[in-house]
């Protein structure tokens, strides 16, 4: 499912027009993004928790040169999935 069909399938099962379930989505994603650059964690009960995690500094091999490159430290985005949630396909 690509962002067009999840925003026609929110639509329809919210009972939104597409243009409400737009500005839903883009809602959703910008404060997703706006709490986490703040470092700060979404948990939504019963589907999951949106976090920044600290990916540490290493050394990483260029396959065109094979030489060795410095990869800096960074933050990157992940979520976590809720037992409740995960306990939907098993």
């Amino acid at each position: 499912m690509n962002k067009g069909q999840f925003i026609k399938a929110v639509a329809e099962e919210a009972k939104f027009t597409i243009k409400e379930a737009q500005t839903f989505y883009d809602a959703f994603v910008g404060v997703v993004t706006k709490t986490l650059k703040k470092k700060e964690k979404v948990a939504l009960l019963g589907f999951g928790s949106f976090e920044l995690r600290k990916k540490a500094a290493r050394t990483g091999i260029n396959p065109q040169t094979k030489k060795a490159v410095k990869i800096p430290a960074s933050n990157a985005p992940a979520f976590k999935v809720s037992k409740a949630f995960k306990a939907n396909f098993n």
